[in-house]
């Protein structure tokens, strides 16, 4: 079981959690991933949605030296959470922006819901609302993986409150369904969920977004997704991830690239395989999906203020793989759109 201690202020609560008790098969957490240690102070915003009241846990983190008065606003992937941006967040920090790096509902430290209407566009919203709460009218956005499909379109939604969008290795560059990917129905997604392990977990990472190659500093982030996913709240977190995959399946914003207003950056690593739905696609199909050395160039064609920056031989997670290149090449890109005075 774990222990959660929680303080209220005005519209936010802070929590400390507990750590549960490891068990042989790696640690367990909770629902909202009580026990795992975030890299900043975890804090969570509550706030009523669809009916229910929810909480959003997010990280709000100080320009460390002399603050530019920007803010970047972090938003993470399908298998990653506001934690496996800590990298990003000491090196934005320290350049100056204030960081804030929420968790999605159905994600991490947020509320797993018993029935919501997951779309891109409710949880832009659901972003806007903790942002205007946290007195933020205009911000840049880093989204990375399914993280970019919601920063598009957040960028889409709300653009005069977007300054730049930077989006690392997103999702949807590409329509999967369209392209012949089959479709996999939310009972055969939580079916498939609820058999998640720590080795299914590396297994897939390793091939699919690191091209064949570990660290051991990932180990972490798939212990981070394993013990929520075999916690006390696994049924839980499978049934939101099963409705949130079929959000990625059947809601793309690739046709929409060519309506962004404001400089975007693709920050591309050329080795990355992801798909959705490409373990169950046809193998004439599975042959043609995925191609990020491809989808990257195609994409930065239809973005009217696009600029490409490709990291060859890197995955999914060039901001993880190589932290030091990545932030040289997003730093320098931030302060040639948008100089800082």
């Amino acid at each position: 079981m774990s222990v959660s201690l929680t303080r209220w202020l005005p519209g936010l609560l802070l929590t400390a959690a507990l750590p549960l008790i490891a068990h042989a098969e790696g640690p367990q957490y909770g629902p909202q991933l009580q026990g795992f240690e975030y890299p900043y102070t975890l804090k969570h915003f509550a706030f009523q949605s669809q009916g229910k009241s929810l909480q959003m846990g997010y990280m709000d983190v100080a320009a460390h030296g002399k603050a530019n008065g920007r803010t970047v606003v972090l938003l993470h992937g399908k298998n990653f959470c506001g934690a496996t941006w800590d990298s990003s967040i000491k090196a934005l920090s320290e350049a100056g922006y204030r960081v804030v790096a929420p968790d999605q509902i159905g994600f991490c430290t947020s509320s797993k819901p018993d029935h919501y209407q997951y779309t891109f566009q409710q949880l832009a919203a659901n972003t806007q609302q903790l942002l205007k709460t946290l007195g933020i009218q205009k911000a840049t956005l880093l989204g990375h993986s399914t993280g970019g499909m919601l920063a598009t379109r957040y960028a889409l939604q709300y653009p005069d409150q977007v300054e730049q969008l930077a989006l690392v290795n997103p999702i949807g560059l590409e329509d999967w369904k369209a392209l012949g990917v089959p479709y996999r129905s939310v009972d055969q997604w939580y079916q498939r969920e609820l058999k998640v392990t720590a080795q299914g977990i590396r297994d897939y990472e390793r091939t699919t977004y690191y091209d064949g190659r570990w660290k051991p500093e990932f180990d972490r982030w798939v212990d981070m997704l394993a013990g929520l996913s075999n916690g006390p709240g696994k049924t839980q977190v499978a049934w939101n991830s099963a409705l949130i995959y079929d959000m990625i399946f059947t809601q793309p914003v690739y046709y929409e690239f060519k309506d962004l207003k404001m400089p975007t950056l693709l920050l591309i690593g050329t080795s990355d395989t992801t798909a959705i739905g490409k373990d169950i696609a046809p193998p004439e199909v599975k042959a043609k999906i995925g191609h990020y050395e491809v989808l990257g160039k195609q994409v930065a064609k239809l973005i009217p203020q696009s600029t490409l920056v490709e990291f060859p031989g890197m995955g999914h997670a060039p901001q993880m793989e190589e932290p030091a290149k990545f932030h040289e090449a997003l730093l320098g890109w931030l302060d040639k759109t948008n100089p800082v005075r």
